[in-house]
């Protein structure tokens, strides 16, 4: 059987960050198995669709979830992201991040 994510690496990265506004690109990749360049181009595709906010802060970036922003999706009906973070955060307050990205407890 294929390994597989119910949810797209853009859904994936949008809540690792919305739990650590000020991981580092490298984190982020290590800590969803995707390359740096990949997590690059997620965050600014999500920050092009104004899902997210960066601010530089001296070498670092953080970034700021747009919670009222709604999901540009035909199928569902339109909720801001901020009600869809919060459910799925919600499941994995006492989780490490990387724990629950890779929903595998003890493997980072």
């Amino acid at each position: 059987m294929a390994n597989w994510s119910f949810l797209t690496n853009h859904a994936r990265v949008l809540l690792y960050i919305a739990r650590g506004p000020d991981t580092r690109l490298r984190d982020i990749a290590a800590a969803l198995d995707i390359t740096e360049r990949s997590a690059f181009g997620i965050v600014s595709d999500l920050t092009e669709g104004g899902y997210l906010a960066k601010e530089k802060i001296g070498r670092r970036n953080r970034y700021t979830v747009q919670h009222h922003r709604t999901l540009d999706e035909s199928v569902t009906v339109s909720r801001p992201i901020g009600e869809i973070i919060a459910l799925l955060v919600e499941t994995w307050q006492h989780q490490d991040p990387t724990e629950a990205m890779q929903g595998q407890p003890g493997k980072p």
